[in-house]
């Protein structure tokens, strides 16, 4: 009887463990991934970026650093499910802690971007890896809770961001984002490995292979499905509220909207979102009437912003709060493609999943861009959330329950 007590004593504790370790990397992953979004006024002013460029060699910068996360969800996703998930945990923090460090000498956009790109790959094997640790490791009926903690103490991250880079100059906010992601690089060893994946390390089983999510009508239109259901978030994130100095002129706004405030409230708003869409899912036994629900709440939100002629800064703060309540069902996104594969995708799907849905962001610009030059700022914004919100949807309709499902299966 005392094994078996000690036995439960040391799983709890592991399972605290990773939730830990998870969480302070996805604080430090957050920080380091929204940083250019606060800084990029000041920053671009510092290196000579003339005023009526900034908004599109922002989305260069920007759209170069979702490239790299578009890659890199691809390449950790195939380490997490060949060699790892800790693995990923490690090699992730070093490359995107380093490739941080490097953004605080940059004196071109050029340059900006090249190295916004190679922290876009690192930066996106942390998530995905992240989730996917805490949902083989927690019990099925209580791992929405840990993915909740997860995701709502990471997004405080934004929190840091913000005030390091309002009380010192941008490049030593860089500088504090690569160094805390050494620290914590340090803070990793010794840390457990999956058992799901253990357990099927050293069989013949197809593990991390890319192939098998195209190779079946079923499989590929599960996964489509699953990115789907988050495109929304980023283009709130890196339009909408990124591009509020823009908006906010369109709209009429007295003085100049402050994007990095309003990355800051809105990554607030996420972090509660978080903790509330993990504490429903639990209350309503149901992940997809949370993301359901997150929807509509980004509608309405959305469109009383782009409504608000005149805005203040204080209306475009709590508007900013209220946008990131909706988009954060993020966690919940991330655990819902988790939960939708077996052991030997799982990674690979979670891990691509939130950064193909990052990198879903450049397309979105891209569409987003020729609207607003044939409509104006305001209507192509409205255009892009009612249709990224629309797919995801009607995505989320063609996903099945997951809340509750047995992990311990593979893809065949």
């Amino acid at each position: 009887m005392s094994t078996q007590n000690n036995s439960a004593v040391n799983n709890n504790k592991n399972v605290w463990i990773i939730i830990t370790i998870a969480s302070l990397g996805y604080f430090v992953d957050i920080y380091d991934l929204i940083i250019f979004s606060i800084v990029r006024i000041t920053s671009f002013h510092d290196i000579g970026v003339p005023l009526d460029e900034m908004r599109t060699k922002g989305e260069f910068v920007l759209n170069m650093q979702m490239g790299g996360l578009l890659i890199g969800g691809l390449i950790w996703g195939i380490i997490g499910d060949k060699m790892g998930r800790m693995k990923v945990l490690f090699g992730s923090i070093l490359m995107y802690s380093l490739a941080n460090i490097a953004n605080g000498f940059v004196n071109d956009v050029t340059t900006y971007g090249i190295i916004r790109f190679i922290a876009g790959i690192g930066l996106a094997g942390e998530l995905g890896a992240g989730i996917t640790l805490v949902s083989e490791t927690m019990h099925k009926s209580k791992r929405g809770y840990g993915t909740m903690l997860v995701a709502s103490i990471g997004v405080l991250g934004a929190l840091l961001a913000y005030y390091v880079s309002s009380e010192y100059n941008w490049r030593i906010a860089y500088f504090v984002g690569g160094g805390m992601g050494l620290l914590l690089l340090l803070l990793r060893f010794g840390s457990l490995e999956s058992g799901l994946f253990k357990k099927e390390e050293n069989t013949n089983v197809k593990k991390g292979d890319v192939t098998m999510l195209f190779s079946n009508k079923e499989r590929l239109k599960r996964y489509l499905n699953c990115l789907c259901i988050g495109l929304p978030i980023w283009f709130v994130v890196g339009v909408l509220v990124t591009q509020a100095p823009e908006i906010g002129k369109a709209l009429g706004a007295e003085v100049e909207l402050n994007a990095g405030k309003g990355v800051m409230f809105t990554y607030i708003g996420i972090s509660l979102g978080d903790v509330l869409a993990g504490l429903f899912a639990q209350v309503f036994k149901s992940r997809k009437k949370v993301v359901f629900i997150c929807q509509v709440i980004i509608i309405i939100s959305s469109t009383w912003y782009l409504s608000s002629t005149g805005i203040t800064e204080t209306k475009f703060l709590w508007l900013a709060f209220f946008m990131g309540l909706g988009v954060g069902y993020w966690a919940t996104f991330v655990t819902i493609s988790a939960e939708q594969f077996g052991t030997n995708l799982r990674a690979t799907v979670a891990t691509t999943a939130p950064n193909f849905v990052r990198g879903a962001l450049i397309p979105s610009t891209i569409l987003y861009g020729y609207i607003v030059d044939q409509f104006g700022i305001i209507t192509a914004a409205f255009v892009m959330i009612f249709l990224l919100s629309g797919i995801a949807i009607y995505s989320l309709t063609q996903l099945k329950e997951s809340f509750d499902k047995d992990l311990n299966y593979i893809e065949e």
